[in-house]
C-alpha cells in the first residue's frame, strides 16, 4: 500500500516519533541472550511481512534509527548486537504500526559504541495474536567516530525498474562495495 501523498515526511517522522516515545520499553533485559530465536520461529510464514525491508538512518557516533512498515497492524520489535551471529542480542520492544502511520513503526537505538558495527534484526508481531511473528529481515551499519579520520563514499546511479531486461544498476552495487566504502556512508543488507 503506497504512502498517501498528502503525509509529508516531517509530519511522519513527528507522529512516529510521539508514538515510539509513548510505547518504547526494553524487553530483551529480563530474557535470556538465545531466546530471540524461539521467539519469531511460531507463525512466521503467515505473519506480518516487511514487503519494503528496513531503513537505518540518522546514524551517529552513538545512536541510529531504524524503521519499517508491516503490512497489518503489528509491534515492530528490533533486536540488535555487535556480531553478525546475534551471540548476545539486545531487544527493543517498539511502537505499533498501525492504519494512521500506514503500518510503519521506528525505533531510536541510543547508548551504542562509536566506530562500531551493529547487527540489526526487525519483526513484526501481529497485534490479533502475539504467536505470530513476522520472519526476521536483517541489516547492519557502521556508527559514526567521534574522532577525525578519512573515509570513503561511494555513489551509484542508472538502477532500472523491475521488468525492464538487465539490471546493470545491481551489478555496479555489488562493485561499489568491492571497492570499500565506509560503512558509515553505505547500508548494507544482509542476505
Amino acid at each position: 500500500m503506497p504512502f498517501n501523498d498528502h503525509v509529508s515526511r516531517r509530519k511522519f517522522l513527528r507522529s512516529a516519533g510521539l508514538l515510539l516515545g509513548a510505547t518504547a520499553v526494553p524487553w530483551a533485559a529480563s530474557r535470556p541472550a538465545n531466546a530471540a530465536s524461539s521467539v519469531r520461529l511460531p507463525g512466521a510464514a503467515n505473519g506480518p511481512q516487511l514487503e519494503q525491508g528496513i531503513q537505518i538512518g540518522d546514524v551517529r557516533a552513538n545512536r541510529a534509527v531504524v524503521w519499517s512498515r508491516s503490512d497489518r497492524p503489528a509491534r515492530m520489535f528490533v533486536e540488535y548486537d555487535f556480531s553478525p551471529r546475534f551471540t548476545n542480542p539486545i531487544g527493543v520492544r517498539g511502537p505499533f504500526a498501525l492504519d494512521t502511520s500506514d503500518y510503519t513503526a521506528r525505533v531510536d537505538l541510543t547508548e551504542l559504541p562509536e566506530n562500531s558495527e551493529v547487527f540489526v534484526r526487525v519483526m513484526f508481531e501481529d497485534l490479533s495474536n502475539d504467536s505470530i511473528v513476522s520472519e526476521a529481515v536483517q541489516g547492519y551499519f557502521r556508527t559514526a567516530p567521534v574522532k577525525t579520520r578519512a573515509i570513503r563514499f561511494l555513489w551509484g546511479g542508472g538502477y532500472r525498474r523491475p521488468g525492464m531486461g538487465d539490471q546493470p544498476g545491481l551489478r555496479r552495487h555489488e562493485n561499489l562495495r568491492g571497492h570499500a566504502p565506509d560503512p558509515a556512508g553505505f547500508f548494507h543488507p544482509l542476505r
